[in-house]
């Protein structure tokens, strides 16, 4: 059998075709022998019918015929569950068989994945594929810890790995470190380091850990968004365990999967995988937030990838910089492709040579990776400074605030490092600072309050040619009064719902209001997502514009109690800060 003419074989490079020619094992079953048995032992491997046929079977009952070239036991490998349909040779067949190591990953390439979960749907079994996302995340450990003294050197730590079978080791002391062995290629052998090295001087300390009860889709967000490939998981103080992205690629499409590409993928594919990736999360049920985090940790690991290869081009910074997102890329918000937003901060001025071209790559290549530019220019190709100079814009927007220009410029003030090495501890420091004045909050406010959600007389929706503007009438206001509440209350939070909540802390916003305003974000942010990706699913440019009467009667309903809740926070605004 040609794997190169068998869907989705047929797609992949011809490396990888060798590989899975190597790897292949043939297996002869007689009339009537049962291959896999449902409800028992879960499938060890990937079988592609070869010659003959097979019948999937729920009970006694044919399902599905399968003839050469057809694949069967993914569903099982992919849930990790017993076979939810028996298969049994309906005449004497000859399969080509890969163990389970082989298919998660025949999975990292993107045209695989997508056959074989296309597939898991078809045969029923999504319903249950869908409810992983949300099983407790500590189910996934198989094994305890290891650990290993900081003292101890970098060689003795890759020989114990080797022996144990793991790929990370966590690292004793306070705090407590991790060392992975990506760790081991990039910090050790990458740089030269003897293997005498003690592995506390190549260590991730403090490490990131969740607790064992974080639903998978919380701790996969979290991983992505952080760009880790090693997730500790404790219950109260304790460790109990350590999880990777292999461990998650059965429960889930993975977008750490995605992730792993983004250093490879053509740039010009990249807005259609995450399409595509965005697409299943919302029909698995994940959250408009968690996804909004997914894409955010992506569009990251894409901005680290141009400016290395900028770097590489360029030769090494003259000196430290950072490059800054803001706007939705900056509070974790963005789920379809939007409008980039972006700058470069620098340690110091006069090295234009390097930065503008490297400004331009960056931005260029986001460009081609299907991000717009911002229509408001605002992006690292024009803001461009040193961090000083950012300091004093900042402090002289919010000491003499312009209103239309305050209006513009806010959503500098959702800023976030992405990329370089120069803190900007200075920044966040001035925008606190600024939150102080009243002449500042003043003019927030009445940004707050430019936007209204779409409310006529009686409480009665009206709209413009039978549309509501989704980002401009209910997004756009939410944001606003997040990001004026948390800044009264002192809090560097970024994200709509952190600062709603920070808010709501720190006394400045009712925690009714509160509670109000983030689940109204969170259902408007869902139904404009669902929008849009109907509007690509039918070959239409995604738009921020639903038609009010095809909503649904309980998404009228849940829309309009989140434009009620918009207005009368606007309205208590408005009457503490004296604004009409």
């Amino acid at each position: 059998m040609d794997l190169a003419r068998i869907p989705p074989l047929k797609a992949l490079p011809e490396a990888a075709l060798e590989r899975l020619r190597a790897q292949a094992e043939r297996a002869t079953y007689p009339e009537g022998a049962e291959i896999l048995v449902q409800g028992e032992e879960p499938a060890r491997h990937l079988y592609l019918v070869a010659q003959g046929r097979v019948a999937l079977k729920d009970g006694e009952r044919p399902v599905e015929v399968l003839g050469p070239g057809r694949f069967f036991g993914f569903p099982s490998l992919l849930l990790g569950e017993p076979p939810a349909l028996g298969v049994e040779a309906l005449e004497p067949v000859e399969v080509l068989r890969w163990p389970r190591e082989v298919f998660f990953w025949l999975l990292t390439f993107p045209e695989a994945a997508r056959f074989f979960l296309e597939g898991l749907s078809e045969r029923g079994r999504l319903q249950g594929f869908r409810a992983n996302l949300f099983t407790p995340v500590g189910r996934l450990v198989r094994r305890a810890p290891l650990f290993i003294a900081p003292t101890a050197t970098v060689e003795e730590a890759a020989r114990k790995m080797a022996q144990e079978g793991v790929s990370s080791l966590l690292v004793e002391g306070e705090p407590l470190g991790i060392l992975t062995d990506r760790d081991l290629r990039n910090r050790v052998l990458a740089q030269g380091l003897p293997p005498s090295t003690p592995v506390g001087e190549v260590a991730t300390r403090p490490l990131f850990a969740l607790p064992t009860d974080t639903p998978l889709y919380e701790a996969l967000a979290a991983m992505v968004e952080r760009g880790i490939h090693h997730l500790v998981l404790v219950e109260g103080e304790r460790v109990v365990g350590v999880v990777t992205h292999t461990d998650l690629l059965p429960s889930m499409e993975s977008p750490l999967v995605l992730l792993r590409r983004v250093e490879r993928l053509e740039l010009s594919r990249y807005a259609e995988e995450v399409a595509r990736l965005v697409a299943h999360l919302f029909q698995g049920g994940v959250s408009p937030w968690d996804i909004g985090r997914v894409v955010a940790g992506l569009n990251d690991a894409l901005i680290k990838r141009l400016l290395k290869e900028a770097e590489a081009r360029l030769g090494p910074p003259p000196v430290p910089y950072s490059f800054m997102v803001f706007g939705s890329e900056g509070r974790r918000e963005q789920a379809l492709l939007t409008d980039q937003d972006n700058a470069l901060v620098l340690s110091e001025g006069g090295h234009e040579a390097y930065f503008a071209p490297l400004a331009e790559a960056v931005v260029g290549g986001l460009i081609q990776a299907g991000i717009p530019e911002c229509k408001g220019g605002y992006m690292a190709t024009r803001w461009r400074m040193p961090l000083k100079e950012w300091v004093d814009t900042f402090r002289r927007w919010m000491e003499a605030p312009e209103p239309k220009a305050l209006l513009e410029t806010q959503i500098f003030f959702d800023l976030r490092p992405v990329g370089g090495s120069l803190p900007l501890a200075p920044l966040e420091e001035a925008i606190l600072q600024g939150a102080k004045r009243g002449v500042f909050l003043y003019h927030l406010a009445q940004a707050a309050l430019e936007f209204r959600p779409p409310l006529g007389l009686f409480g009665r929706v009206r709209t413009e040619g039978g549309f509501i503007d989704l980002k401009r009438q209910a997004l756009a206001p939410i944001v606003a009064l997040a990001r004026l509440y948390a800044l009264m209350a002192g809090s560097p939070a970024k994200g709509t719902g952190a600062r709603l909540r920070a808010a709501a802390q720190g006394g400045t916003l009712s925690r009714e209001g509160a509670e109000r305003l983030e689940e109204a974000f969170g259902f408007f942010f869902g139904l404009r997502l669902k929008a849009q990706l109907q509007a690509l699913e039918e070959g239409r440019p995604p738009e921020n514009r639903v038609r009010w009467e095809a909503l649904s009667p309980g998404e009228k309903r849940r829309a309009l109690e989140g434009f009620r809740a918009i207005q009368e926070v606007q309205e208590n605004t408005a009457v503490r800060f004296q604004l009409r």
